[in-house]
């Protein structure tokens, strides 16, 4: 059975390593923060494609449209 100082330094150990994950998390979060204030700061969103990539998909969609008509044998 464990003495009494042995309990001691598992204890300590174990609050040691609680707070150095919840200080590495409080740094991470931070730099989180940091980088979606500098985002919004210069005007950039991160929540939707930009105005290229739309016209890309329906450049796309298009595409499709013709290889189906081609695959169904209609003349496009």
């Amino acid at each position: 059975m464990p003495g009494f100082e042995s309990l001691i330094v598992i204890t300590a150990g174990a609050i040691l390593g609680l707070g150095m994950i919840a200080g590495i998390a409080a740094w991470c979060w931070k730099g989180w923060l940091e980088l979606k204030r500098a985002e919004l700061g210069n005007g950039r969103v991160a929540a939707g494609p930009p105005v290229s990539g739309r016209i890309d998909v329906a450049d796309l969609k298009e595409r499709v449209r013709k290889l189906e008509a081609i695959a169904a044998g209609v003349d496009y």
